[in-house]
This record gives structure tokens, C-alpha cells and sequence, in this order.
């Protein structure tokens, strides 16, 4: 511990030197703000809510396949149902899905935790 003006500052040298700072030097916070929307997914209405950085990728997923981000939602859903039995935290496998997708460009060793 390091003592200031009788204040005790921490140290943080146990936990390692970050070597490659996440937040980049104009990082926008809004990207991290969550975002609700109504979706159709395969023809039930529905609400979702996800950061908006997720909305930026699944446009972009959209985009890419020439459809909207409700039938890229859909088709997640009902691909989920059919090889797996459906999903308990669906915004959480829509986040999962936005990160493999990144990840294609960029392929990584991925192993599970």
C-alpha cells in the first residue's frame, strides 16, 4: 500500500499491466447503452433488448444477406429450435451470434471456459 495525505492508494500490481487497453482513446459510450425494440420472430411479437452496438452488427448481418434484422432474428430463432431445442437467454445467444460474427473475419482459437 502507498499512503498519500493520508489517503491509502491501492496497488494494483498483483492483477498484471493491462498491455492493450480496451477502450480505445474515443471509445463511444453509447455503444454500450441498451436498446429495446419490438421484433417479430417468426411471426410472434416480441420485445428485445440489446446494447446498441449489437443493433450496429445485426444491420450489418442484414445487410450483408439482403433481408431485415427481424428475419435475421427469426431465422436464429428457429435454427436454435431445430438443432437444439430452443434457448433459455436469447439476447444473450444474439450477442454470442454478433461476436461469431466479427470473429469470421478474424478467426480465433475459440475454446469454452
Amino acid at each position: 500500500m502507498v499512503q498519500r495525505s493520508g489517503h491509502q492508494k491501492k496497488n494494483f500490481s498483483r492483477y498484471g499491466k493491462i498491455q492493450d487497453d480496451p477502450f480505445v482513446e474515443d471509445f463511444n459510450m453509447n455503444l454500450a447503452r441498451p436498446h429495446s425494440k419490438s421484433v417479430r420472430l417468426n411471426g410472434l411479437a416480441t420485445c428485445l433488448r440489446l446494447e446498441e452496438v449489437y443493433w450496429g452488427i445485426l444491420a450489418t448481418i442484414a445487410d450483408a444477406n439482403s433481408c431485415s434484422v427481424n428475419a435475421v432474428l427469426s431465422y436464429v430463432d428457429r435454427e436454435v429450435h431445430l438443432r437444439h431445442g430452443g434457448v433459455k437467454n436469447f439476447s444473450g445467444l444474439i450477442r454470442v451470434v454478433c461476436v461469431a460474427h466479427l470473429l469470421k473475419a478474424e478467426p480465433t482459437v475459440l475454446s469454452p471456459a
